[in-house]
């Protein structure tokens, strides 16, 4: 079975190998971790966001850039796929592990939540564990994590703590909001995921979504990076499962079940006081969804592209 964290290990030692290429900073920390900045204070961009990307998926996936029109407003695509869907975007990618040491707290994500089995019911479920010596971990932050949270990360994973490579990024930068929007096929898992899909089922995942414009305001930056996904993402997957069961998934996954459905994201973020457990969950799914059926390829998409509120959410 493939090991996320030295998939994932391989691409970043491209980062270490050429930061000045990926616009990324690498500092070393007194236990011998490694952090890597692509956009708190680094000045990443579009390369450093596709590598980004790529190692949250642990390796089993790729990602790269495209370009498409959201009815006359031009923006740049992020294009994912991946042959692991399970591993790569729940054993992975899925930001599941909250990392907090010295009063430092942070959203973890990437290969080394497979070594720390964290959430533990998503790898039993996915029957899946890592083995490998390196752990690597990628950090949705604002501030450079301690030494404490490079300790925290080796003893959970099992790993020397020189061996742990934690890579920085934040929605206020370029490379972060391309990871997000290279989040849109996980997206699409997590939806078939609450409505009870087996995802071992699932064979192939592919899909796109527009990279939006960073904002200065981090609520905001957070919606248009939500909006990306939810009225701009497109996803595509072959699943070993019968025709009306996908029928019946295709029509209830796309985001127009939502309640909330017509308003951007920071409209639903503030309504609420950005607490993101009141809000529908029908939310965070992809815009259009198309499900095949590995057994007869009968195919069957739902759900559609809102140019309106992508070009609202930019305009906002």
């Amino acid at each position: 079975m493939v090991s996320v964290n030295k998939l994932a290990f391989a691409l970043v030692q491209k980062l270490l190998n050429t930061p000045e290429y990926y616009g990324v900073t690498v500092e070393r920390l007194p236990s011998g971790a490694t952090v890597i900045d692509t956009g708190l204070e680094a000045s990443g961009g579009y390369e450093a966001g596709i590598m980004t990307t790529r190692i949250a998926m642990g390796g089993a996936g790729t990602a790269s850039l495209g370009y498409a029109d959201f009815d006359g407003l031009q923006l740049p695509t992020v294009i994912v796929s991946t042959d692991y869907p399970a591993i790569s975007l729940f054993g992975a990618q899925l930001a599941g592990w909250k990392i907090k040491a010295e009063g430092y707290t942070a959203d973890g994500s990437g290969p080394a939540r497979a070594l720390a089995q964290r959430p533990k019911n998503i790898f039993q479920k996915i029957g899946y564990k890592d083995e490998s010596d390196v752990a690597v971990i990628l950090l949705e932050t604002e501030e450079k994590p301690p030494d404490g949270a490079a300790l925290y990360v080796a003893e959970k994973c099992g790993v020397d703590p020189a061996n742990v490579y934690m890579v920085l990024t934040t929605t206020t930068s370029v490379a972060g909001m391309v990871q997000i929007s290279g989040r849109i096929v996980e997206t699409g898992l997590f939806r078939l995921d609450v409505l009870g899909l087996d995802l071992l089922k699932v064979k192939h995942g592919v899909g796109y979504a527009p990279v939006m414009p960073v904002h200065s305001d981090m609520g905001k930056g957070m919606g248009r990076a939500e909006d990306a996904l939810t009225y701009g993402g497109v996803t595509s997957y072959v699943v070993d499962e019968d025709e009306d069961v996908l029928e019946e998934l295709a029509q209830k996954a796309p985001s127009t079940n939502c309640k909330d459905y017509g308003k951007t994201s920071y409209e639903i973020y503030k309504a609420v006081d950005f607490d993101f457990t009141v809000i529908d969950p029908a939310l965070f799914a992809p815009a259009v969804m198309t499900l095949t059926s590995a057994k007869t390829g009968a195919t069957f998409t739902c759900g559609k592209i809102n140019n309106d509120i992508v070009k609202r959410s930019v305009a906002d």
